[in-house]
């Protein structure tokens, strides 16, 4: 009798345990001047946040295709929608900075249509550091991308890191993207 072992083959439900990184950074192949980019690890194009004015931004995937646009109504209050910056369709979210101090910043996301649930994102834009929370549980940390005997490090490059759960890579890279830009 053969031993009919077979290999390990994850499923979806596994892969959706697993933390996710993403690289941002200025450089990457595909980019136009001034664009973002978020590439996997094997340096793969997955989004792309396009600056359209001073206080509206686009995140595209990969193809171009607009997803979100971040748009700035007042001080202290940011408004994500779906689509392009010129068709802004329906809320999708607001976040309103209830800190900002200036090694710390804080912003409230309140999501359009759900008023039990929140998000805080807390850290320093300055250092493209900050962690998305809901309630007690982390859902997404970015950090800069540091390299032995490195005594200076770089702001061009950071690494998002987004945890297992329900919220759409694309919602937090889009979440990353306000809070950096306040």
């Amino acid at each position: 009798m053969a031993n009919s072992e077979t290999p390990y083959n994850p499923d979806l439900e596994d892969l959706r345990r697993i933390p996710v990184d993403l690289f941002a950074s200025k450089k990457l192949p595909g980019l136009s001047s001034g664009d973002l980019g978020f590439a996997d690890s094997s340096e793969n194009l997955v989004f792309i946040l396009r600056k359209s004015s001073s206080s509206l931004k686009s995140l595209l995937d990969s193809s171009g295709v607009p997803l979100f646009s971040i748009s700035r109504p007042h001080n202290g209050m940011w408004e994500l929608h779906k689509g392009d910056v010129e068709k802004r369709k329906e809320l999708v979210l607001t976040a309103k900075r209830t800190s900002n101090k200036f090694s710390k910043t804080e912003l409230k996301v309140s999501f359009a249509g759900e008023s039990s649930q929140h998000l805080v994102i807390k850290g320093c834009p300055f250092q493209k550091s900050c962690t998305i929370y809901n309630q007690d549980s982390i859902v997404a940390q970015t950090s800069l991308m540091y390299k032995l005997r490195q005594i200076y490090v770089g702001r061009s490059k950071f690494r998002l890191t987004i945890f297992p759960g329900s919220i759409d890579h694309s919602l937090v890279v889009a979440m990353v993207a306000t809070f950096l830009q306040g």
